[in-house]
Order: C-alpha cells, then structure tokens, then sequence
C-alpha cells in the first residue's frame, strides 16, 4: 500500500507555501511579490505580520490594511523514460489570497491579524494516464490565521510574535491495479487538519535607510484523524479493502528568514533588497499513516521521503517613478529539497528560478492599488519513484499574476 501512503503528500506540505522546489508558495503580499517575494527587513505595511512580526510597529499609520489574490496558472509535462510516452497535467487556476489587519494603540506598539491562503493546488493527471496508480487528481486547500504583537523600543528594534492556526482539507483520487467489470479499483481520501504554531521576528534599523530583519516560523506537527478512505473494488475483494479511516501526524517544517533593505537617494527614491530563507525540509523524513481497519491488504506504513534542507536566496529593487506610481523588480532561486530518487508526479519539485515585477498606483493619500506578476522560468528535471519504479522527466512553467488592495492611514 506505498502508493496510498503519497496521497497524503499535499496535506504533509499544507504548512509550508506551493509550486516551486518544495511547494512552499510566497503569495503574501503584491508589494513584496514585486520585489522577487523579499519582505523580512520591509515594514510598509500590515504584510510584515507574516513576513516579520518585528516590523509590525514601524509602520507609520495607525491603520493599515491590505488585501489581495494571485491567479496561479502551471504548464506540467511528464515524458515517460525509455517509452514514447507524454501526459499533460491539467491544473485549475488557484486563487490563494492574503488579508492583514494592523491597529497601533500606541506609537510603538501594533497589534493585528493575518490571513492567508499560501496553501493549495487543484490539478489532475486524468484518470487513465500512465501514473494513474499513484495519482489521478487533487483538490487541497489550507488557511492560517495569525493574531500578532509587535513592539518598538526608540525607533531601532522592533520586536513581535504571533500566534499561527493552520487548517487544511484534501480531497484525492488515484487507482488501484485490481481489475473489476468496470476497470481499475479507486480510492478517494477525504480529510482536514488543524494545529498551532508561532510566527516570531526581529526588525532593526542600525543606521538611516538601512533595515535589517530576522524571522523564525516553526513547524507544525499537523494530525490528521479519521480521514475517510473509500475503496471501490470488485465484491469478492472487498474484505481486503473495507472502506476505512486513516490517522496521519504530518510535520510541517520550519522557515528562518533573513533580510537586509537599504533605501537611498533623492526622498528614499530607490530601495535595494536581499532574503535568505532556509527551510528545515529534513523534518520530513518518512510519512507515517495508520488504516483504523487492518487487514493483508490495508496496514500501518511508512512511506521514506528523506528531504534536504533548503537555502532560497532572493533580490528585489524598488523605485519610486513619482508619487502616484511605484515600480518593482526581483529574482529568486527555489532548489528543491526532493531527492531524484523520490521524484513522483504528486509533487514533480524542481530547481526553479522566478522573475518579478510589480507596480503600485496611489489614486489618493493612504490607498495604494497593487499589482505584480511573477513567471517561474520553464525547468526540466528527470528522476526515478524507486518504490514503484516510475521514472520519467517533467517540465514545468508557472505564471501568476496578482492584484491587491493597501489602505494606511
């Protein structure tokens, strides 16, 4: 039962973002997109609750909201080895949003909340497409919710700490090789999750134009219980495959972010920004799951996924045409933490490299209007599934743009 156990994948990255080298998606701000997904040393606005709640504070307004969706749009092949054979994965469009909140009762204090949806996918491989033994299509989605505080001391250190509440829900179909009046077997995996964990950063600004930024958001140890799993078979099987109940503990891993900014010229005209992220993907090492109803067919296993731990460097550059218009550029390089040995069409992860561009029109004082466009560069990666044996090469391009809403004052 190894095939069933990568049905579950998507849920096991529900906590960490979704289409570049480990599904980890950065679509929290159009601002921060713009600028090639940089935001650890950047305080403009509510973002910094999710980027780095120490920053919260330096916004200047009392108020500031901000809200918006991207429109994410994949292009996935797969060319089996050694067969004359392509299948095209067919993925919807995925909207994942963002809202942020931030009041400041006092000069140096902020308080506020964060929404976001950096989790989700719906894609599908097709029903009799080679690899159907391992996936057929998927429908995720996942939300976290993050009440945050932060505080300033003098205008140089900022510090602040938020409360992370993840939940997500799958819904999964792949076929199983045992032939009935009707074809292949099915199965369809049904369930949600929820737990908590913290978003913690620091923010300083050591000398004029210069910010320096550090955030820490921790894993999650995400459980899913009783997720239904509904076999369709033929009857004389169906002792072996009763319709059941799973329990999963999926861990979610950690991000450490650090960012340093620097604005200069003529009213801050120009800003220049670096981010490093690196994620423990090593905390994913196997999934485990538990069928609530075992037989020889439907058991407790453990799937190996042996992970590698990740550096994702990223630039980004701003400047300011004029007060009405602000323009942005940026660049970053996502390397997948998947082994070749373990790449399957459930998360075909690669190296990638994404190009930016953003533009801010300010209609009136306070409101910003937000748009960016991010374009994942066409990659190819060629790997093996070793538990099945299920080798080929995928290619991949990704186009997402997005428009957003920021309101300070």
């Amino acid at each position: 039962m190894r095939r069933i156990t990568f049905l579950l994948l998507f849920l096991c990255l529900a906590a960490t973002t979704s289409f570049g080298g480990g599904y980890q998606v950065g679509l929290h701000s159009m601002r921060n997109i713009g600028m090639g997904l940089i935001g650890t040393s950047l305080s403009y606005d509510a973002s910094s609750l999710f980027y780095n709640p120490g920053g919260a504070a330096f916004v200047n307004e009392k108020w500031s909201f901000s809200g918006g969706v991207s429109f994410l749009m994949a292009r996935t092949t797969f060319q089996a080895k050694d067969v004359n054979y392509q299948a095209h994965l067919k993925h919807q469009i995925n909207t994942p949003l963002y809202f942020y909140a931030a009041f400041k009762p006092t000069p140096n204090l902020s308080v506020g909340l964060a929404v976001n949806t950096p989790y989700g996918n719906g894609l599908s491989w097709g029903n009799d497409w080679k690899g159907r033994y391992l996936i057929q299509d998927l429908k995720f989605s996942a939300f976290t919710f993050q009440p945050t505080v932060s505080y300033k001391f003098k205008d140089i250190i900022g510090i602040g700490v938020g409360l992370v509440y993840a939940y997500g829900s799958v819904d999964l179909n792949k076929a199983i090789p045992l032939q009935g009046s009707t074809g292949d077997g099915t199965l369809n995996i049904k369930g949600s999750t929820g737990n908590f964990g913290f978003n913690a950063g620091l923010m300083v600004h050591p000398v004029k134009g210069l910010s320096i930024g550090v955030d820490y958001r921790s894993k999650i140890q995400m459980k899913v219980k009783g997720a239904t799993a509904t076999f369709t078979v033929p009857t004389s099987l169906k002792t072996l495959f009763p319709d059941n109940k799973v329990d999963v503990m999926l861990p979610l891993p950690a991000n450490l972010d650090f960012g340093a900014s620097y604005e200069f010229g003529q009213d801050k005209q120009w800003m220049i920004g670096i981010n490093l992220c690196y994620v423990f993907w090593n905390t994913y090492d196997s999934l485990v799951f538990d069928f609530e109803t075992k037989t020889s067919a439907v058991s407790r296993t453990a799937t190996p996924a042996l992970y590698e731990n990740k550096l994702i460097p990223r630039i980004g550059v701003q400047y300011k045409l004029s007060d009405l218009i602000t323009l942005r550029v940026g660049g970053y390089y996502d390397p997948s933490p998947v082994k070749d040995d373990y790449l399957n069409p459930q998360t075909p992860s690669m190296n990638q490299i994404g190009m930016t561009c953003g533009i801010s029109i300010f209609p009136v004082k306070g409101l910003s209007i937000d748009a960016a466009f991010l374009y994942i560069m066409g990659s190819e990666r060629s790997g093996t599934y070793s538990p099945d044996n299920f080798a080929g090469t995928y290619k991949n391009a990704v186009y997402n743009p997005g428009i957003g809403l920021t309101y300070n004052f």
